[in-house]
Order: structure tokens, then C-alpha cells, then sequence
């Protein structure tokens, strides 16, 4: 097979000058060298009608200058003017850098729900320190916990301090009710003034984004996962989980570490 043949008759496909390669005969070629010219056109065609499904824009530049390195015993490449990359693999790499620079670093990179199926951006509580808790209506710790978290935050709430309850029926089916009918019983029965968000999955595949980054921050005794109701973690001003603490410690067991953190006089 002629070289020159093949390589003219890809040249209105491609776009691409072979003038460097007219002063060349197919007899001063190896079987190799002309191998690798036929695989790098068969591959530059495929890949130009890939990218004429997804783009208008051409593959390559007009302007392309095609040549062998200088080494003659290094394999035959093409030579751009330009900087621009096959748009497959600039969608691939772009995507890669922007997952990483999306990676969360602190609790105010999630957006969650509210009890209303209204978006909550946790950025509102940066310059504040965080009581998060997942909760339960029908559990034996509810009474206490539930009682002391309404105190802790009355005593707190205007030194800068937070709580975020996230009901789950994780454990035992304890939260049974709907979001109405949880909010009904933490405002009516307790007098809960702190939020109170969506029903939420604490461990497992469908654990909720923030909790899955609560847990990798601060993992509990016997792993990360969530034991049962009424575990909790305390964060930081700038969203950084601090401490961990168990269902049965109680909120006003650790008010220290929360005056602490609010910067307050033990």
C-alpha cells in the first residue's frame, strides 16, 4: 500500500498539511513506520466523528503541522502550533479537577432541608458553634435529651451557639411520624426553638451527605457509624467537627466543652 496514498486520503477529513511528508517515498519507509501512520489515522478518524456527535467544534485546528520526531528511532507523531487538547479528555480532566476542589472541608459546604422541604445552606451558621443531633420521638432517651437540649440553648442560644436536629428512624423505628408531626412534638412538648430539619438516614448508603462527613471527621469508639438516637457533635466557628459524643451523654454533661467553645468563663 502507498503511504502518501493514505495519508492524502484522510487530508480533507483531518484538515491536516503533509507537506513534510511528500518528500518522502514509501520505499523509505519500513513496514513498521508505515504500521504506525495507518494506526494514527485509523485512530485521529475515529476520533474525529466521536467528537462531531457531542460538539461543533472541530477536533483539531485548521493550522496543524505534521512531521517525525527528530530520533529516527522514535515513533512517528503529530506536531500542534496549538495548545488544544481532544475535547474528550479535556471533559475528562476538567471534571476530575473540579471533584476535587469540590471535596468538603467543613460542616458549611452542605445544603440540607428543612422540616418544610426548603433548602438550608449550613454557610448561615458560620461565626457559630454547633449542637448537631439526630433525634427521636419514641426513644428512651427522648425526654431527657429533648429537655436538656431546649435548656443548653436557652441559656446559649444568644452567645452563639446552635442546634441542628435531624430526626431519624434508624434505630428501633423511633421516629415513625411525619416531618409535621415531628415538629408538633419537639415545639408543643418541649419547647424546641432550634431548627429541626428533614427525617434524615445517619448510616448507610443513603446516610445524608453531612452526616457522612461528621462521621469521617469524628468517628466514635466502636467505629463511625451512629450507635442510636441522640448522638451528638460539637462544631467549631468555622465548621469543624470538635468532639463526638455518645447517645447517652447527656447535653448538659458537656456544657463545659460548649463554653468552650463559645469562649465563654468556665
Amino acid at each position: 500500500m502507498n503511504t502518501i496514498a493514505d495519508v492524502q486520503r484522510f487530508d480533507s477529513a483531518l484538515g491536516l498539511h503533509i507537506s513534510e511528508f511528500s518528500v518522502l517515498s514509501s520505499s523509505m519507509l519500513c513496514s513498521s513506520a508505515r504500521a504506525l501512520i495507518r494506526r494514527n489515522l485509523s485512530l485521529a478518524k475515529q476520533t474525529l466523528f466521536f467528537s462531531s456527535q457531542i460538539s461543533s467544534v472541530p477536533l483539531f485546528p485548521r493550522q496543524i503541522k505534521t512531521g517525525f520526531l527528530s530520533s529516527p528511532s522514535s515513533p512517528p507523531i503529530y506536531h500542534s502550533n496549538t495548545s488544544t487538547r481532544p475535547l474528550f479528555l479535556c471533559l475528562r480532566s476538567d471534571h476530575a479537577m473540579a471533584s476535587q476542589s469540590e471535596k468538603p472541608t467543613s460542616v458549611h459546604d452542605f445544603t440540607v432541608k428543612d422540616a418544610r422541604g426548603n433548602d438550608v445552606d449550613l454557610s448561615i451558621y458560620k461565626g457559630k458553634a454547633l449542637l448537631i443531633v439526630n433525634v427521636a420521638s419514641q426513644c428512651g432517651l427522648t425526654n431527657s435529651n429533648y429537655t436538656e437540649l431546649t435548656q443548653v440553648y436557652g441559656k446559649y442560644k444568644d452567645q452563639g451557639l446552635e442546634i441542628l436536629a435531624f430526626p431519624c428512624n434508624q434505630f428501633g423505628s423511633q421516629e415513625p411520624g411525619s416531618n409535621e408531626q415531628i415538629l408538633e412534638f419537639a415545639c408543643t412538648r418541649f419547647k424546641a426553638e432550634y431548627p429541626v430539619f428533614d427525617k434524615v438516614d445517619v448510616n448507610g448508603e443513603n446516610a445524608a451527605p453531612v452526616y457522612k462527613f461528621l462521621k469521617s471527621s469524628k468517628g466514635g469508639l466502636f467505629g463511625d457509624d451512629i450507635k442510636w438516637n441522640f448522638s451528638k457533635f460539637l462544631v467549631d466557628k468555622d465548621g469543624h467537627v470538635v468532639e463526638r459524643y455518645a447517645p447517652t451523654a447527656s447535653p448538659l454533661s458537656f456544657e463545659k466543652d460548649i463554653k468552650k467553645m463559645l469562649g465563654l468563663p468556665k
